[in-house]
């Protein structure tokens, strides 16, 4: 079998760095969604944001396993519970050849906490930044923060003077129309890579930063992306030679590359939760047949959706097995996952039409459901999955199934979470579980910036007070009580309904070795061409 995992395929990507690199090449490859925006505050989104990953850096990055390593900041130190002390790195240019400095990051913080932005829940983490130097600054957090250093890695540092030259002092909405907005079509960052032509829907054309700060072991020169949204047409052009990976693949294919020449199939676990949320805040449904009232502020609708929803038979017959049920809004691989919580909820159909009888709906009602077509593995194919078996209970779904850059748009904060019932995937970008916790698990709350992506506004007082203190306890063992404390009461109340991790699952050529994360990412620094 050639099907590799991505832990071998990262050991093979070590070994041939350590031999002398190749020489310059071009690597070609596709995703399923578009590249929508170039602005790194548009969407908090895992593509977007490890596509942007290698034209844009934060203080701090992930290395290839997901280690914390420094970035634009070459050294920092706690000096007090609340702050931190930075040493930004000295001599770094912006591709167009502008100086890094200590201001660029406080008026990307800024920015972050911009309207339009989708890294206010990041963006609040921070409390002051206080400039010593042009590279010395001191961040002050509202409280403790043991984890201060992951929430930095996805606040990408843009070029202040290069922002506000082309009015892009805003952060671009992913639900307004975003042309004017001079970062959503251009970049300037510090990366290894530079994008020099890019059509959204069509292609995007990245080179190599010469002047890039550090020296990095990839002998690409040159990368191509494509959008394709076709799963067959991702693979033909795989194994054609035309690409060298195209991710995702659908797991029905696995064989198929095993068995073809030159290519095979990468697959691994992805620390990422797929999962169905429900609007619970407001006092009627958006869109529902049923007026006056909302059938989700009801415990036992929740409980009926929950017992209706099969995810063995997703797991068998969507997902071909690859998938892995669960029971938490966060993968193993999270820190602060409680194993004990994580068997999924009981499949009980009869229970189900039950307890929508208690609450009130014998005959059932409808409802319509949100769901992306393009973003996950086999997203549209589960969200059809739900609707059949839920239309078994007597609840009729409505499923409006669009490309992830309209999804998005409608769904998310800047689009007044236009939702009654969606299907999301999340994962954490810290791997750790207050990210979830602040981001979907809190109350909605503009002001303090958390809860922005709860977009069924599922509100638990306890939850938030208990949330605050994960995110300041030091202490792990208290502080994993206090996330296992709250991922039971969520449980409880039938908050969120947790389907499974999905698997990670590229084609890959054999021409190219690539580094697998666990996020899914795809860092460009890893890749080698061989030839």
């Amino acid at each position: 079998m050639k099907l590799r995992h991505g832990l071998m395929a990262a050991a093979a990507a070590a070994a041939i760095m350590a031999a002398p690199v190749a020489k310059a090449e071009t690597f070609k490859y596709a995703f399923q969604g578009n590249l929508s925006s170039l602005d790194p505050q548009s969407l908090n989104e895992t593509f977007l944001l490890g596509s942007l990953g290698n034209i844009y850096e934060g203080l701090v990055l992930y290395d290839d396993n997901l280690g914390v390593i420094p970035g634009l900041a070459e050294s920092w130190e706690t000096i007090e519970p609340t702050k931190w002390k930075f040493n930004l790195r000295k001599g770094v240019k912006f591709h167009n050849g502008n100086d890094f400095t200590a201001q660029d990051v406080v008026f990307t913080w800024k920015r972050a906490l911009t309207e339009g932005s989708d890294q206010k829940v990041r963006g609040s983490k921070i409390k002051n930044i206080e400039v010593i130097d042009d590279h010395t600054i001191i961040i002050e957090t509202p409280a403790p923060n043991p984890i201060l250093t992951a929430d930095l890695i996805y606040i990408y540092i843009m070029d202040k003077e290069w922002a506000e030259a082309n009015n892009a002092t805003e952060a671009t909405s992913a639900s307004a129309d975003n042309t004017n907005n001079y970062a959503n079509l251009n970049a300037n960052g510090t990366g290894p890579f530079k994008i020099v032509d890019h059509k959204a829907d069509i292609k995007t054309t990245y080179e190599r930063n010469s002047g890039y700060w550090k020296k990095i072991d990839s002998n690409v020169t040159k990368v191509e992306f494509t959008p394709i949204k076709e799963a067959a047409t991702r693979v033909a052009a795989l194994i054609s030679g035309e690409l060298d990976l195209v991710y995702p693949v659908p797991v029905q294919d696995w064989k198929r590359l095993d068995e073809a020449k030159g290519v095979k199939a990468l697959a691994g676990p992805e620390a990422r939760t797929i999962f169905l949320g429900m609007d619970q805040g407001r006092d009627e449904l958006l869109y529902s047949n049923i007026k006056g009232k909302n059938p989700f502020k009801d415990i036992k609708v929740r409980q009926a959706f929950a017992h209706a929803i099969n995810l063995d038979a997703i797991k068998k017959k969507v997902m071909r097995g690859a998938s892995i049920p669960s029971g938490l809004m966060i993968a193993p691989q999270i820190n602060g996952h409680v194993p004990d919580l994580n068997t999924p909820y009981a499949y009980d159909p009869k229970k189900s039409k039950a307890l929508l009888a208690e609450a009130g709906y014998p005959d059932g009602f409808e409802v319509t459901m949100d769901c992306p077509n393009n973003r996950y593995v086999n997203d549209e194919k589960i969200c059809q999955a739900v609707v059949s078996m839920l239309a078994k209970v007597g609840v009729k779904v409505d499923l409006l199934a669009q490309p992830k850059s309209k999804y998005f748009g409608k769904v998310l904060a800047t689009g007044g979470f236009d939702t009654s019932f969606y299907l999301l995937g999340w994962t954490p970008g810290t791997m750790d579980a207050e990210n979830v916790l602040s981001s979907l698990l809190s109350c909605q709350n503009k002001e303090t910036k958390v809860g922005l992506f709860n977009l069924g506004n599922y509100c638990n007082p306890k939850v938030d007070e208990l949330t605050k203190k994960v995110g300041s306890e030091t202490d792990q063992a208290k502080r994993n009580a206090m996330i296992k404390e709250i991922f039971q009461t969520v449980k409880d109340a039938y908050g969120y309904l947790p389907l499974h991790q999905q698997p990670l699952s590229w084609g890959v050529s054999d021409r190219v070795t690539v580094s697998q994360r666990a996020d899914n990412g795809l860092d460009f620094r890893y890749v080698v061409v061989n030839k």
